[in-house]
This record gives C-alpha cells, sequence and structure tokens, in this order.
C-alpha cells in the first residue's frame, strides 16, 4: 500500500465526495505563514488524500492572499505527491462554452509576484525546469476520466494567471482573445510553480464559468454566474476526482518527482542552516 497521498485543492464543496471517509481535519504551521486553512486528510476510492479549501472555508481569501508556498510546503509535509486542482476559469475563446472542463497544458504569468511562487532564495538558489509547467501524465488521467464520464472537456490550453480582485477590462479580455490564449483565472500559476519545485505532480482541472467580457453577445462574468455554473459541475467535478485518485499510480515516480534533480546551484556546503531547515521536506532526498 502506497504511503504517498494525493492532494486536491478546490471549493469548499469539493470534499464533499460520495465516499470521502475517515475525514480529519489538521492544522499545519509553516516556515513560510499560515495556509489558506487547515487540510481535510481522510481515504477516498482506496488512497489517502488531503484537501485543501484554496479560499479557506467560507471563501475568506481574496486570489492574491493565497500564500502558495505555505499551502504546497504543508502538503508536502503531509506527504502529498500528487495534486488535482479544480478552479474556476473564464473562457477567452468561443470554443469553451461554459460547464466545460480545460485541461490546460501552459500558463502566462500576468501576477507581479514572483518571489511569492519560489521557495528559493535567502542562501539555496535553483532554477526548475518549467517549459511543462503542468505534469503531463496527471493531466492524461484526468483526460481520460472526464472523457469516461462524458464531461465537456478540452485536451490542453493555456491559462492567463491575472492577478485580480477586479476581473478585466474589455481591452485586457479582447487582447487575451485575439492572442489565442484559451482561459483565465487567478491562482493556479503560484500552486504549480511551488509544486514543481516541491516535487510534486500538479495538474489543473479548469471549469469554464463564463466567457469573461471579449464576447460582447453573452453576459459579461459576475460572481452570480460563476457561482451559478460552478454549483451545476460540482457533480461531475466530484466523480472525475474520484475515477483519477484510483487510477494514480502507487509510487511518485514521473519526471515531475524529480524536478529538483539538477535544479539547485548552491553548493550544499553554503546551504544557510536556516534555509536548509525550512526547505527540510523539500530537500530531504538531496541531504
Amino acid at each position: 500500500m502506497s504511503n504517498h497521498r494525493i492532494g486536491i485543492i478546490g471549493g469548499t464543496g469539493l470534499y464533499h465526495i460520495e465516499g470521502f471517509t475517515n475525514q480529519k481535519w489538521f492544522k499545519v504551521n509553516t516556515p513560510f505563514g499560515p495556509p489558506s486553512d487547515e487540510f481535510l486528510t481522510g481515504r477516498l476510492a482506496g488512497r489517502d488524500v488531503v484537501f485543501l479549501p484554496r479560499h479557506g472555508r467560507g471563501h475568506r481569501l481574496l486570489p492574491s492572499e493565497l500564500n502558495h508556498r505555505a499551502n504546497i510546503w504543508a502538503m508536502k509535509k503531509l506527504g502529498v505527491a500528487w495534486i488535482i486542482s479544480a478552479s474556476a476559469v473564464g473562457s477567452l475563446q468561443a470554443r469553451y462554452k461554459p460547464r466545460d472542463f480545460v485541461l490546460i497544458d501552459q500558463f502566462i504569468d500576468r501576477t507581479k509576484r514572483d518571489f511569492e511562487h519560489t521557495f528559493f532564495g535567502r542562501g539555496i538558489v535553483a532554477h526548475i525546469a518549467f517549459a511543462d509547467p503542468i505534469c503531463e501524465e496527471l493531466r492524461r488521467l484526468l483526460l481520460k476520466a472526464a472523457r469516461s464520464l462524458k464531461a465537456r472537456v478540452h485536451d490542453g490550453g493555456t491559462y492567463v494567471n491575472m492577478e485580480g480582485p477586479a476581473f478585466s477590462t474589455r481591452a485586457e479580455s479582447l487582447t487575451n482573445h485575439k492572442l489565442g490564449y484559451d482561459v483565465i483565472g487567478m491562482t493556479n500559476l503560484g500552486e504549480a510553480r511551488c509544486a514543481r519545485e516541491a516535487e510534486i505532480a500538479y495538474a489543473t482541472m479548469a471549469m469554464v464559468t463564463d466567457y469573461d467580457c471579449w464576447k460582447t453577445d453573452e453576459a459579461h462574468v459576475t460572481v452570480k454566474l460563476i457561482i451559478e455554473n460552478l454549483t451545476r459541475n460540482a457533480e461531475m467535478a466530484k466523480a472525475i476526482v474520484a475515477r483519477v485518485v484510483s487510477a494514480i499510480p502507487a509510487e511518485p515516480n514521473w519526471p515531475c518527482h524529480a524536478a529538483l534533480k539538477n535544479a539547485i546551484l548552491t553548493d550544499k556546503k553554503l546551504w544557510p542552516a536556516k534555509t536548509k531547515r525550512e526547505l527540510q521536506p523539500l530537500l530531504r532526498k538531496y541531504l
């Protein structure tokens, strides 16, 4: 039996999955400050899973207030080797309709928070490969599960990560549309980058809720519209997650699980004790 856990990051409703048993909330303290909330551990489809409500229970945190380093560090500390992310996105192209799933494979970073999206610095320099920012093996499992459940699912796409919390201006939205990008959101890039540094396989299940505001013949994005479409998609999202959890291999041996192997530049003898201690869950196999 695998000791490695599967992480799920998503909206509060996502953990009400049928068959998610032995539920217990855990508080995790991290060297990077508090995570979004406590972590819900339990069993699903015969596997140990860890769920984190991305914005806290009751949706109390703005996208720009999310502490990605704390969230991912805690997942790593709890033994998570794979993370399935579920999140709402706006569609930037007509072919992605509200309530479709887009299994993205690329990001465009429009945030101003690069230093908050890395564990390194403070005396240890590392540069991870991030050409393919989504774990392809996990993405493929999500695609297979979504297709088997007859979800409206799209294979691949580019996610523009804006900062928010306001939605795009029409000029911004039209620019993203004309550049050929696929969906837009406010949260997943920081998660993906930190997960790669933590050698956790990460994939995004993007759930289309609206057409942003580039498409003038459609109602532009509102919180009410997002909630309505997320609620309609919730059952399918839960079914996909449950099916994927059972298909994930027992041992973490995908390329993402060795992302730091050739990434750390600083000689081990020069690693500051405090930084080494803080990054112990990530660096354990390189010590």
